[in-house]
């Protein structure tokens, strides 16, 4: 569950901290109070699309950060594992600066992520509903990724090993496309690689041959000053009255002292030591002196060749092996071409057996989404029948997509093969006994769209296990009966997780276990937003407001206290 919300120099808000408690907790307030812009920043906090303009005029940058304690078997931790950051005490403590230029910095648990990661981990924790979301029920297309979710336990391994065969066979038909294009494009193309391949096998090129050029270049270049520097050195050490003959009489000396005192022998041996070793390094010295030999020719051939490698370099990578490499592909590139045919063949006859493959793959998901379609729409009678929807007929129908140009034939029958199946799902509805039953989108108003997803809400709130379930103004378009039934229900899925819910409706403000109020003043000539928790006595206050809209009375104030009542009589466990 969150823990503690603390946010600064967002938007309207200052600086903010709020603590929430387990339960549900109704936030309500003046429009334009600043309700709706707590719930942004949480979303930002779980990866959601940031922009400069939420940072608060006047500022660099805000700060959004948040504190979750979840169970020890959460899936969040895993995830978290998984990109190495370190859980301890089963505490995430996510963190999201966003700069006045745009630019974000997010942390979990003090580890820099990236967005993605971030985005992650934040949807293993909080599912947020807002008011758009209605919207996605309204798109057939988004209804598949419903009920692969309800379905997600008994289908996730099929699909991946779905999605898997379709990906590969996506890739090889973009080979195929691309062997099987036009022939004057072949033959372009064969004349260039012969070239290419031509050109770079007669160079003849070793691998690292650049630097080892470059390195005897340098020498050659510099032979005469290497000359003389190992000359000087070696005539510094050997020769009469040179280095190591002044060496040698320390050591006779010190040979003779040895005889006096014993206690110099560990000093002459290292002086000996060092005698050998310099006259060694002296002998090495002369080798060397006479190796050294100044040839134009071989610095004119090698400058030629360093010249003849930066060419092909301009054309096919910045270092030999890189050249070589080309080569290596270019040489598989003309083979492939060349041998299009028979390529072309096995490339067929393996996505063949590739569309078979997934044929049977597609099938298995479409017989598990049947079964699922089943459950799913069993459960949402159920949910729909405690928001008086009980006349409402709802079904989940698994229809198959239309085809594309990239469909393929199999049997005679061409197969819509797509990312997640050959499946269409849509839900279908019909309002009232008699009526046919419609696509959703086509039927369902405000109101019902609302306690529809709201049925889908609780359903999954009991699957998914996030921590937090968030409901931004879902209550949108209904009043009376319905009011206090989908009161009754956001409070059932806050028995299982921790509910955060904005409302303009009293009943779902009655329900409430914590009831946070949120107010603006201006202060300094600037907006601030602020957050109080309500007492019992302010809780019927705030309650009677949401009631009469404007002039509290005497009614409403006992209106409010009834609603109370009840609410704590429902709570009751039976």
């Amino acid at each position: 569950m969150l823990i503690e919300l603390s946010i600064r120099h967002f938007a309207i808000i200052e600086e903010l901290t709020v603590q929430f408690e387990k339960g549900l907790t109704v936030l309500t307030g003046e429009t334009g109070a600043g309700k709706s812009i707590i719930i942004d920043a949480i979303g930002l906090l779980l990866g959601g699309r940031g922009s400069s303009e939420f940072v608060r005029y006047g500022e660099k940058r805000a700060e959004i950060e948040g504190l979750f304690i979840v169970g020890d078997t959460h899936p969040g931790i895993k995830k978290a594992i998984e990109y190495g950051i370190d859980v301890q005490d089963s505490m995430f403590i996510l963190r999201r600066n966003i700069t006045s230029q745009g630019k974000t910095i997010c942390r979990v648990n003090g580890k820099l992520v990236t967005l993605a990661i971030l985005r992650e981990i934040g949807q293993a924790l909080v599912d947020i509903h807002g008011q758009h979301e209605h919207q996605t029920l309204m798109h057939a297309e988004q209804h598949i990724s419903m009920l692969d979710g309800f379905a997600q336990n008994k289908l996730s391994s099929a699909l991946i090993e779905y999605q898997g065969l379709f990906r590969r066979a996506r890739q090889l038909q973009k080979q195929l496309l691309s062997l099987s294009k036009n022939e004057q494009e072949m033959a372009q193309k064969i004349d260039l690689f012969q070239y290419q391949l031509q050109e770079i096998e007669q160079a003849n090129l070793q691998p690292n041959e650049d630097h080892l050029l470059s390195q005897e270049r340098h020498k050659l270049a510099h032979s005469e000053k290497l000359f003389s520097h190992l000359q000087d050195g070696y005539s510094s050490l050997y020769g009469e009255g040179r280095g190591l003959d002044f060496l040698s009489t320390t050591v006779s000396h010190l040979e003779e002292a040895t005889t006096i005192d014993e206690e110099l022998k560990d000093l002459f041996e290292s002086v000996s030591n060092s005698y050998y070793l310099l006259e060694e390094a002296a002998f090495t010295l002369r080798d060397r002196v006479e190796q050294i030999e100044f040839d134009p020719s071989r610095l004119e051939f090698i400058e030629s060749r360093l010249h003849d490698i930066q060419r092909l370099k301009r054309k096919y990578g910045s270092t030999v092996d890189e050249i070589l490499e080309h080569a290596a592909v270019v040489e598989e590139e003309l083979d492939s071409i060349i041998h299009k045919d028979d390529r072309i063949s096995k490339l067929q006859e393996e996505i063949d057996g590739l569309w078979k493959d997934l044929l049977v793959e597609a099938k298995g998901l479409t017989e598990i989404r049947k079964q699922a379609a089943i459950e799913l729409t069993d459960a949402i009678h159920k949910q729909l029948r405690s928001l008086y929807m009980e006349k409402t007929t709802f079904d989940v129908r698994v229809l198959e997509k239309s085809t594309s140009k990239y469909s393929p034939t199999i049997d005679g029958k061409v197969i819509p093969f797509s990312h997640d199946g050959i499946d269409l799902i849509e839900f279908y509805l019909s309002t009232n006994p008699g009526e046919p039953m419609k696509p959703l989108s086509k039927v369902a108003s405000g109101g019902e769209i609302s306690r529809i997803m709201l049925a889908i809400k609780s359903i999954f709130s009991n699957q998914q296990g996030v921590t937090s379930v968030i409901f931004d103004e879902v209550d949108t378009g209904v009043s009376g009966r319905v009011a206090q039934a989908i009161a009754e229900k956001i409070h059932g899925i806050s028995l299982g997780s921790q509910v955060l819910c904005i409302t303009h409706l009293p009943q779902v403000a009655a329900m409430a276990d914590s009831h946070l109020y949120i107010q603006k003043a201006e202060e300094n000539k600037r907006v601030k937003t602020s957050v109080k928790i309500l007492t019992t006595e302010e809780k019927i206050t705030e309650i009677a407001r949401m009631i009469s809209g404007v002039e509290i009375t005497d009614l409403t104030l006992e209106h409010a206290k009834e609603l109370l009542e009840l609410a704590e009589k429902l709570k009751q466990p039976v």
